[in-house]
């Protein structure tokens, strides 16, 4: 958003959701009863096989469409590849994967670009459909909601422990099988029972994603730890320090939002771990909560965790209470 405020403003009014709020994706009215919902996302490899590492890029671009509501139509590559020092199969393997999770999301791959970079790099445009009176934005939370999360936490701390070779085989499988599940049952289950806020949750970790739905929607949150998801063995790499970059500056970039009371270390960092293709984390009235849940559990989600509550106070205030 620093970069972003120095652009022009948007004020074509079919816009309904654009860079205001840091939501998951562009939304773009066609019609009464028609929108376009779409986004771009693409990094480079967390895991070492190219099919598998399809898979979660396809997964986590689509990701988007489903936390606004939507259902996607279609999608486009976009990959960067060191064709001098890797083979071209790789890159086949990589398009591989996103294109049988794209198939599994019910969409074509209609094509897309690609440039000679040092590092790889794979993800997708996506673009969906959603009724304009339906959109899944960040905004909208209100006090007495209930935040409930779709799959677990950890993504980063895994992927760290296994780079560092200290990852337990049941930890990387887990986070293998959260990463590359798509979230449409979350999306299907949220469309039909209604919520107040949702979005998905990424790079920024949870802290982050829910302050972007608090700012939005100028309330504050209060999150359980010890009722936080996450994969097995993960508080102990943590604690055994297996904890990446990404995760680090997300705790110190968001430290003036937070407060901490009673939740142990390893929870804090759980809680601002940076996530790849993570769950959704939706904002629902206390009255729908048991509603969401068991729609989750028809739709299959990994968790229906029940992680904390939305409360009034400051805009953008997150306690960390164990």
């Amino acid at each position: 958003m620093q970069v972003l405020r120095g652009l022009p403003k948007i004020l074509d009014p079919n816009v309904l959701v654009g860079t205001e709020t840091a939501d998951d994706a562009a939304v773009y009215q066609l019609d009464e009863g028609r929108a376009i919902v779409q986004t771009v996302d693409f990094f480079s490899p967390i895991v070492d096989d190219p099919y598998t590492f399809g898979q979660i890029a396809a997964a986590n671009a689509i990701s988007d469409i489903y936390a606004m509501g939507g259902r996607p139509l279609f999608a486009l590559n976009i990959a960067g590849f060191p064709r001098q020092k890797l083979p071209l199969s790789a890159l086949a393997d990589i398009l591989r994967g996103g294109a049988d999770k794209a198939r599994e999301a019910g969409i074509p791959v209609l094509g897309g670009h690609t440039v000679d970079d040092e590092e790889p790099k794979y993800g997708m445009v996506v673009t969906g459909l959603v009724d304009p009176a339906k959109v899944a934005r960040n905004a909208g939370a209100r006090p007495g909601d209930q935040l409930l999360l779709t799959k677990p936490l950890g993504t980063g701390i895994v992927s760290n422990a296994q780079k560092r070779e200290q990852c337990p085989p049941e930890s990387l499988a887990a986070a293998i099988t959260s990463m590359t599940m798509l979230n449409r049952g979350a999306a299907e289950a949220l469309n039909e029972v209604g919520v107040h806020a949702c979005t998905d949750v990424t790079g920024f970790g949870l802290v982050g994603h829910l302050l972007g739905m608090l700012k939005a929607s100028g309330v504050a949150a209060k999150i359980r730890t010890k009722s936080l998801p996450a994969f097995p063995h993960v508080l102990r790499l943590i604690g055994e320090g297996c904890v990446p970059g990404g995760t680090r500056r997300n705790r110190d970039f968001y430290a003036p939002d937070v407060e901490v009371r009673g939740a142990s270390e390893e929870e804090v960092v759980l809680a601002h771990d940076a996530q790849t293709s993570g769950g959704l984390l939706l904002s629902v009235p206390a009255e729908r909560k048991e509603a969401l849940i068991a729609a989750l559990g028809r739709h299959r989600t990994i968790v229906a965790a029940h992680v904390g509550e939305i409360l009034e106070g400051p805009a953008g205030r997150v306690v960390l209470e164990g």
